[in-house]
């Protein structure tokens, strides 16, 4: 049995790519059936193009309100029957009718060790704070900001001539493979959310 993955998206994607890479072996136990995104025009949706992967655009602004969006979004991923939600690098906040939708489902990844450092600037803000390591995190996405189940992490060594962009590069080669290592996980295994944790298996 393969695990439904809608994956979205707002940039370059290379998380997606890491993931369609990865879903080319069938020993993955995943295969990504949709990728939706919040602008168009992006290298995200051109990955999933290329290896013909269906697509979807839904911005914000084509919308009356936030929530109007939210629920179409909600919507347009419960079309394609998904067991999981990646949202790689999604640049939106999914508020309460997607998570009523797809909750328990939706996964993130951060920049930083959770809990440590939310929001938009992780890497800068553990530089800053002069920890000696920081990483990333995969968590299930709640109505919170990076405040989820925890799901994985990968630490990442800072080092004295680190800047933030030598640092978040470094995060994100840790990310990815953090990334595809459990959701392939969760794909063939299947996973439990019991109150803060989170069992795969």
């Amino acid at each position: 049995m393969t695990a439904r993955l809608v994956v979205l998206v707002s940039g370059s994607g290379t998380n997606l790519q890491a993931l369609l890479d990865a879903c080319a072996d069938p020993a993955y136990g995943a295969e990504v059936v949709a990728v939706g995104a919040d602008r168009g025009d992006i290298e995200g949706l051109s990955r999933a193009e290329r290896v013909g992967v269906p697509t979807f655009v839904l911005k914000v602004g084509d919308f009356a309100t936030r929530e109007a969006w939210d629920a179409a979004l909600a919507e347009s991923v419960a079309a394609y029957e998904p067991d999981l939600v990646v949202l790689a690098g999604f640049m939106k906040l999914v508020g309460s009718a997607f998570l009523t939708r797809h909750g328990g489902r939706v996964v993130n990844t951060h920049p930083a060790l959770s809990p440590s450092f939310p929001g938009m600037h992780g890497p800068a803000d553990a530089l800053e704070y002069g920890v000696k390591v920081t990483g990333a995190t995969l968590f299930v996405v709640d109505p919170g900001v990076d405040t989820g189940q925890i799901v994985a992490q990968t630490v990442v060594p800072v080092e004295d001539d680190d800047t933030v962009e030598s640092l978040h590069e470094r995060i994100k080669v840790a990310e990815r493979a953090m990334l595809v290592d459990a959701v392939g996980r969760m794909a063939r295994e299947g996973f439990v959310v019991t109150g803060r944790r989170v069992r795969i298996g």
